[in-house]
């Protein structure tokens, strides 16, 4: 596997390249992970691994080969792509030594790692299998990161050249597709491999833990659990919270946003920027509130699915989702019943939204019990690890060992 996040980070795609691993791992295989230093969603490199240059390591039976990167604080086109190409250099220059694997799998936003996952089932002649996460090409041209239109056309290009060797590509949504296509890739090698639930269901009552956080019993509480990102647009919440002070919104997580967000909000008391939950904690604080929030900028529309989706449906409430329509994002929460769609962008509309839900607990239950439902008929770990499998056995031809 070559994926730059992996554990211990615990936001983002490091949860799923992990868990995959493990998988690996635990049933009788020698699983070797090439990852960078652990640096998500904060965007600083975690205290432990700071000047370290390459390190090998054993976490939950699989071998971990890390190098060291650029971490970019703040999110711009050059920086993104002096941060990709660090990743690439140091994995050129120093691959993990290990037995030559059966096959290479590929843990795609990172195009650094798309790149050198290619090159390395090349040189050892194995089946090559990326999973495309994100489409970085059109984040770059969807997120309003600076310069994103010249990073677009070379992240496209480095995609490309990843995926148009693949011997067959995994995508986590449909609306991924077209895209994929649209590079080059024959439909037929394409399969869709969903993302699954990676957090557990929530085991505390939900008083105690809003008590716990300080969230009053009567008060409307809007989470945001995740990366604050350009794409993200949490602006939307900031100004919702504005319009009503009497509704309490949290912003639980960190990103390269979160101190441009944290000074935008520094005058709105109703508002609170709170670090990442604990994994154990993790389920009850997104079952703790009364509505769970997901915003994204009105350009994104094909290019990404947030990954906390599988973890809000989870954790059974109601989700407000302030995204294009016409998306990826859009069609899962339709696909679960489990939420409402508002327009993005749009304050006045995210606000009644959660006002509505809050006049109306019964039917705000109801819509958050179709959650967990969901998840247990279609996005459980079982049913995820499952299709990996199925995707590995196809392109080892049956064969796998």
């Amino acid at each position: 596997m070559v994926s730059t996040n992996y554990a211990p980070e615990h936001a983002g795609i490091g949860p799923y390249a992990t868990q995959i691993a493990e998988h690996w791992a635990s049933t009788g295989h020698d699983a070797h992970v090439l990852a960078g230093m652990p640096h998500y969603p904060a965007w600083s490199v975690e205290p432990e691994y700071r000047g370290v240059l390459r390190r090998t390591e054993k976490r939950a039976g699989v071998t971990v080969h890390r190098r060291a990167h650029t971490v970019p604080p703040r999110q711009t086109a050059l920086r993104r792509a002096l941060f990709e190409g660090s990743i690439l250099l140091h994995g050129a220059a120093a691959p993990p030594r290990m037995p030559k694997p059966d096959l290479v799998m590929a843990q795609m936003p990172s195009l650094a790692g798309g790149v050198t996952a290619a090159r390395l089932a090349a040189r050892w002649k194995v089946p090559f299998v990326p999973v495309v996460q994100d489409l970085m090409g059109a984040a770059a041209a969807q997120s309003g990161i600076s310069g994103g239109d010249k990073a677009a056309a070379f992240a496209g290009r480095a995609e490309a050249y990843a995926l148009k060797r693949a011997t067959l590509v995994g995508v986590i949504h449909e609306t991924f597709v077209d895209r994929v296509v649209a590079m080059g890739v024959d439909p037929a090698k394409i399969r869709l491999v969903p993302n699954w639930s990676h957090v557990a269901k929530p085991t505390k009552p939900r008083g105690e833990t809003r008590h716990h956080l300080g969230w009053a019993p009567g008060q409307t509480v809007v989470l945001h659990s995740g990366n604050m990102g350009l794409k993200q647009g949490l602006e939307v919440l900031v100004g919702a919270a504005r319009l009503d002070p009497e509704v309490r919104f949290v912003l639980m997580g960190d990103g390269s946003q979160r101190a441009a967000l944290a000074s935008m909000a520094a005058d709105v008391p109703n508002l609170d920027i709170i670090p990442p939950a604990a994994d154990n904690g993790f389920p009850d604080v997104l079952a703790a509130a009364d509505v769970l929030a997901v915003t994204q900028h009105a350009a994104v529309l094909d290019m990404s699915v947030p990954s906390k989706l599988t973890s809000y449906f989870q954790a059974g409430r109601p989700v407000v989702a302030s995204v294009a329509a016409q998306g990826g994002t859009a069609q899962e929460v339709r696909r679960s019943g489990a939420g409402v769609l508002v327009p993005p962008e749009d304050p006045e509309a995210l606000l009644e939204a959660v006002r509505s839900l809050a006049g109306d607990p019964e039917g705000a239950d109801a819509l958050g019990a179709a959650g967990p439902v969901h998840v247990a008929a279609h996005l459980s770990r079982e049913a995820g690890l499952a299709r990996i499998d199925a995707l590995v056995d196809e392109a080892l031809g049956g064969n796998r060992p």
